[in-house]
């Protein structure tokens, strides 16, 4: 069954939210792309780079969880609206394959959005693949809604 979901704001609106609440979300470590938010779901990205990999020559499972959690979060601002502190209650993730250096996306979907929790499930693959590297579910807590 198919949910119906209304997107509050899109990918460029989340970003710049970000930018104004969580401006070292892009700075340092990792930097992350957000590609699109629909109804429902959403992509986003990151450059896996050399530091970024872990023994081996494979992207990191720490780089992976970071970007799964970051696909949830980006999903769900974009259907909850500008809620920062909309936060990770619990985030399972199974590595499937080792993931090459280069791009990687998440896609993430709402597998249920309520007024207190928050459900995803994310993909992660290498850009321009279907093979999957890693598949993550998280539930985010969501904040108390005000007038």
């Amino acid at each position: 069954m198919d949910m119906a979901y209304t997107v509050e704001l899109d990918a460029a609106a989340v970003a710049a939210y970000l930018d104004q609440v969580f401006p070292q979300w892009n700075q340092g470590g990792i930097r992350f792309g957000i590609d699109v938010i629909e109804p429902g779901r959403a992509r986003v990205s990151a450059e896996a780079r050399a530091e970024h990999l872990r023994p081996g020559g494979t992207v990191s499972g720490p780089t992976l969880f970071t970007l799964a959690d970051f696909a949830a979060y980006a999903v769900i601002l974009g259907h909850v609206g500008r809620q920062a502190l909309a936060v990770t209650t619990n985030l399972n993730i199974n590595f499937l394959r080792k993931a090459p250096p280069g791009p990687v996306v998440g896609e993430c979907r709402l597998l249920k959005l309520g007024s207190r929790l928050a459900v995803t499930e994310c993909d992660i693959k290498v850009d321009g693949t279907d093979d999957l590297i890693a598949h993550a579910s998280a539930t985010y807590s969501l904040p108390p809604k005000t007038s």
